[in-house]
């Protein structure tokens, strides 16, 4: 069986591979100059390939890793093939590059899903090989496949730290994350989760070893009231966890290469002034709480074929009519989040060749009450966000949310790139989806690429004040 998956597995890569590269010659054909954020990016790398290290684009905001894997994968091609002249680190040769991350990530996908969904190893060859399939083709990551982003190399790395952990190679995985990080500074939140997981496995062991010490208690070890009751439980239990010097020292033990790579970065930041290289005006960090909201109501939309049905609704209708306090609650503190901290960038208003430029135009923007009225859209998008990690432990699932929260609400921008990781690392932890049910979400994200994709081929337009062709685009 595990043969014919990998027979399988691999006529799936090559043929993902072969349509990818047929879409990337279309795109590039109609799209030769570099586009939006490539005016900095491909200029930057073709420095490198001149062996201009020491030049650098104060315009540019990340550090240089897109760059340096481009220039260490072009360079031994071009000295084997004898290449010269303007074919070498072209437009069209860095944007190859991503390409290549795309086949990468469809690998570490199907790897993670194999890893994480283990118990259900004998019986899910076609839904697991689906499943990775799937999530390699989620629209906003597989769009920037065509283009020389940092995208798909930041999440390449990302989901290899991930898998490294898993596989308890942490050494290899703090590696893996300073990669990661020199792709996008953000990314150290998510190393932080890749060691916040050991933390989580320590404490949901002493949590069980505490709960059996109380013969009284009712509920599981592994479940909580949704309650404040429980919320001031699990509080009380994590601030004894983290000042006990024997739990302390039992997670360094074994989390200390994520310990070193964080101090590192502190170093960085530190000597850096600040997290952003370059121009910072436009990477301001500020407390953009409702940016959380966005997340959870795009996380819906993105895995309503996986992950709404009948019986969750109904189980939704059941919990409001049990706890009407405790979600009236929810319901008013997003409704403060959204009238005193949502902030609004420059850029989403001033540039219409992004989609996001759209939704908060069309949508939001509509009428001063349309964000206080999609409050209950919201709370519902987050409890079904919730209500999807019920297979994982507490601390697990506390230790995602805060680096959820760490990696969307200091954004100002409202910007779906910056959704990518977040999102697949939630959809990866989901319950493994039925057959039926991937297949549909297989067709949304191929209908999305192949709209989003003509859009931004065919329907160009122009500026009154430039004659340059302009592009839709996430």
């Amino acid at each position: 069986m595990e043969k014919f998956e990998g027979y399988i597995f691999t006529a799936l890569c090559s043929t993902n591979f072969l349509i990818s590269c047929l879409l990337f010659s279309r795109v590039t054909r109609e799209q030769r100059e570099p586009y939006m954020d490539e005016i900095f990016h491909v200029p930057q790398a073709q420095k490198y390939c001149h062996g201009k290290f020491n030049e650098w684009d104060p315009m540019i905001t990340t550090l240089p890793g897109l760059y340096l894997v481009s220039v260490g994968v072009i360079k031994p091609v071009v000295w084997l093939a004898d290449l010269t002249g303007a074919v070498v680190c072209s437009t069209a040769m860095l944007r190859f590059i991503n390409l290549l991350f795309n086949c990468g990530n469809l690998y570490l996908l199907y790897l993670l899903i194999c890893k994480l969904h283990l118990r259900e190893k004998t019986r899910t060859t076609s839904r697991r090989v689906l499943s990775a399939l799937s999530l390699s083709t989620f629209p906003v990551l597989y769009f920037f496949n065509f283009l020389y982003y940092t995208d798909a190399g930041s999440t390449f790395f990302i989901l290899f730290t991930y898998l490294m952990t898993l596989y308890g190679c942490h050494k290899a995985s703090a590696f893996l994350g300073v990669c990661s990080v020199l792709f996008r500074q953000t990314n150290i939140i998510w190393v932080a989760f890749c060691a916040g997981t050991l933390v989580a496995a320590k404490m949901d062991e002493a949590w069980r070893v505490e709960h059996t010490k109380k013969r009284d208690e009712k509920s599981p070890p592994t479940q909580v009231p949704l309650s404040f009751s429980g919320v001031k439980k699990v509080a009380l239990f994590t601030l004894e966890f983290l000042t006990s010097p024997s739990y302390v020292k039992a997670v360094l033990l074994v989390a200390w290469p994520y310990a070193v790579v964080g101090v590192g970065f502190l170093v960085f930041v530190v000597l850096n002034e600040g997290i952003v290289v370059g121009d910072r005006t436009s990477h301001e960090a500020c407390l953009n709480f409702p940016q959380l909201f966005y997340f959870f109501s795009f996380a819906l939309f993105f895995s309503l074929p996986v992950s709404l049905c009948y019986h969750r609704v109904l189980r939704f209708l059941q919990a409001l009519k049990k706890q009407p306090l405790f979600f009236l609650f929810v319901t008013g503190v997003s409704l403060l989040l959204v009238w005193k901290f949502t902030f609004v960038h420059k850029y989403l208003l001033a540039d219409n060749r992004h989609f996001p430029f759209y939704v908060w135009k069309r949508i939001i923007q509509r009428h001063e009450l349309v964000r206080f009225l999609l409050v209950p859209a919201y709370v519902f998008a987050g409890w079904n966000f919730l209500d999807s990690f019920k297979s994982r432990s507490l601390f697990w699932s506390l230790a995602f949310l805060a680096c959820l929260l760490a990696a969307t609400v200091p954004q100002k921008l409202l910007e779906f790139r910056y959704f990518i990781v977040p999102y697949l690392m939630y959809r990866l932890h989901m319950p493994l989806p039925s057959l039926p049910r991937l297949i549909v979400e297989f067709l949304l994200y191929t209908a999305v690429n192949a709209a989003t994709l003509y859009i931004f081929i065919s329907k160009t337009f122009h500026w009154p004040d430039s004659t340059a062709t302009q592009r839709f685009m996430w």
